[in-house]
């Protein structure tokens, strides 16, 4: 999904604080879509991802081991002219050897080098619950990586009828485009 010029959207973040201002420097590599600010036009999408962002959070000393609470950050943006986008229509293979280059290093390079042209790339999610069958195309069950067969059977059980759409903002050129809105503390049991 492409975000047009002018075309205001609000989109979502979710943390285990709020994130008035985004900070690439702050973001974590070996992502779907590489290094960048991730959001989503999901607001509940934005809210399970609390989940994993507490426990990662609790893991690094981050944040206290009791902290139940998370925040979904809401932006409103407007893409200007200038920004460079590329959005995956589906999770096809095209997808899949993008987020499997972005998270095995050197298993795609020209897929790295391709998405370095832009300043937002969109697409499926691979969330926690697809996590478990791409860790298994990275360790060759369904195939040569790569190959039309492992390409197939992976996305087959990725069910990409359900995955929700992210938004990967790698440049400053595109954070420069988000307005802080508000943002809501989530609580999690």
């Amino acid at each position: 999904m492409l975000l047009h010029s002018g075309h205001e959207t609000l989109l979502y973040h979710g943390s285990y604080c709020e994130v008035r201002v985004p900070s690439i420097s702050k973001c974590a590599s070996y992502k779907d879509f590489g290094k960048g600010f991730y959001l989503t036009t999901s607001k509940e999408q934005a809210e399970k991802f609390i989940g994993t962002a507490l426990k990662k959070a609790k893991s690094q000393g981050a944040i206290s081991a009791e902290q139940d609470w998370g925040v979904v950050s809401t932006y409103r943006f407007i893409p200007t002219e200038n920004l460079t986008q590329y959005a995956f229509a589906d999770a096809d293979a095209e997808w899949l050897h993008c987020v499997v280059a972005h998270r095995k290093e050197g298993s795609f390079p020209e897929v790295i080098q391709e998405m370095r042209k832009y300043d937002i790339v969109s697409g499926k999610i691979a969330d926690d619950a697809t996590n478990f069958t791409i860790v298994a195309y990275l360790a060759g069950a369904y195939g040569s990586l790569g190959s039309q067969e492992a390409d197939l059977l992976c996305i087959s059980r990725l069910l990409p009828e359900r995955l929700k759409d992210q938004f990967c903002f790698r440049t400053e050129n595109a954070i420069s485009c988000l307005t802080f809105v508000e943002s809501e503390k989530i609580w999690k049991k």
